[in-house]
């Protein structure tokens, strides 16, 4: 595979959406109809997009004239207000046709979990406005541990005030979304020592995106690096979330619940192809006896355990979703915000499980013809592997054996 950056085309700018040609989507229905639509033109590429690493540029458009990235957007706002519930079946359906694609938007809602949650009515006009225009946000991930942090929390992204106004600095990775966004918001420290999110124009001088996301899975995200170089910032543009570790809230199990419809996404496209492969391609063992490999019994008890583990991490997402819905409805303390966290855990290591164990099955099943480069099965292990590493599901288990065994309180962070 040539580098990533080699191509100067990738560099580019996103272009802006015409506001006439993007939908206002009204409701949960016309949302999770425009995601089964979408999804069925995701899917018609994915294979052969992941294979030769073509970004999904056209896609991405679509996706902005679609109308589902202001789907979160609050009513008053002139968004459709959509449950969680139905958030999560979105990505389940985007990440069912293509998780590459289906991953670059979450980022996009995590960041409008957060206006949602410390934007001034001001901010929300304006943002909310032009995500309603079809406009794309991204986000400038996390940061290499510097040798002077005494932990990966210690960032050196600044927020300066200066004689000439604000203007941040900072090196990021793993920015998934960014290469494709309107808007690059980033975590950094301003002049008081506190955390801060700045919503940088994609556009703004000294603002470097670089494509150089390299890994085997989920390899057309673009997830790479952002460099920021004396970028000027407009205040109106910064968010105080010091103030999401004061107050609880939903904005981490929001991002995780996204998180795990990624999977789940994942683990259906597999169980689907592995089906479709026994069906019309594999053969029965020789000593079975059997004409066909589906009247193989021990392929038959293989699909139904996979099915059974299949729709219970589904089930459980859309719980999932269902609890948020509940909590968000009501004013949110400490122990409901741990419920949420607790909730959205258990649906991540459902999700986790199915997705690494589908994907692994599906060779198992379909025989040894299935791994010829020509079906690029692999692709779906190679998403999961990739995607279930952002956070460990080790950490899931310990959460939610310390709540129930001690009762001790989840962190609050964008990962719990």
């Amino acid at each position: 595979m040539s580098s990533p950056t080699s191509n100067p085309a990738l560099s580019r700018l996103p272009t802006r959406p015409d506001p006439a040609r993007v939908t206002r989507i009204a409701d949960d229905a016309q949302a999770l109809a425009a995601s089964r639509t979408l999804a069925g033109v995701f899917a018609s590429g994915a294979a052969e997009r992941d294979r030769h690493r073509v970004l999904p540029w056209t896609e991405l458009d679509l996706w902005s004239q679609s109308g589902l990235g202001a789907i979160t957007v609050p009513r008053e706002y002139g968004g459709a207000g959509v449950s969680f519930a139905t958030l999560a079946e979105v990505f389940v359906n985007l990440c069912a046709a293509d998780p590459a694609l289906g991953q670059i938007p979450q980022n996009h809602f995590g960041v409008l979990g957060v206006l949602r949650e410390v934007g001034t009515p001001a901010q929300k006009e304006r943002l909310y406005g032009e995500v309603l225009a079809g406009h794309r946000l991204g986000n400038a991930g996390p940061e290499r541990r510097s040798a002077a942090a005494a932990t990966i929390l210690q960032g050196s992204t600044r927020l300066r005030t200066t004689p000439d106004g604000l203007r941040l600095d900072g090196k990021r990775f793993y920015s998934t979304g960014a290469l494709f966004a309107h808007r690059v918001p980033t975590r950094a420290t301003d002049d008081e020592g506190r955390a801060v999110q700045v919503w940088v124009p994609r556009d703004a001088p000294g603002l470097t995106v670089v494509d150089d996301w390299s890994s085997f899975g989920q390899r057309t995200t673009a997830s790479g690096t952002v460099t920021f170089e004396n970028v000027p910032v407009d205040p109106q543009d910064v968010l105080p979330i010091w103030q999401l570790a004061e107050r609880p809230g939903l904005f981490g199990p929001v991002s995780q619940l996204l998180q795990a419809a990624i999977d789940q996404g994942i683990a259906q496209a597999a169980v689907a192809d592995a089906l479709a492969f026994v069906r019309e391609r594999a053969r029965p063992w020789v000593d079975s006896g059997l004409e066909h490999a589906t009247d193989d019994p021990y392929i038959i008890a293989d699909v139904g355990r996979l099915e059974i583990d299949l729709h219970a991490a589904h089930e459980v997402l859309l719980e999932t979703g269902r609890t948020l819905d509940a909590i968000a409805a009501q004013p949110i303390d400490a122990e409901a915000s741990a419920r949420a966290s607790v909730a959205v855990a258990e649906a991540k290591v459902l999700t986790t499980r199915i997705a690494l164990d589908a994907s692994e099955k599906l060779f198992e099943l379909a025989g040894s013809a299935s791994t010829r480069a020509v079906h690029n099965l692999d692709r779906h292990w190679r998403n999961a592997r990739t995607h279930t590493l952002h956070d460990p599901v080790r950490w899931k288990l310990h959460l939610l054996g310390n709540y129930h065994l001690n009762q001790v309180l989840p962190a609050r962070h964008s990962w719990n």
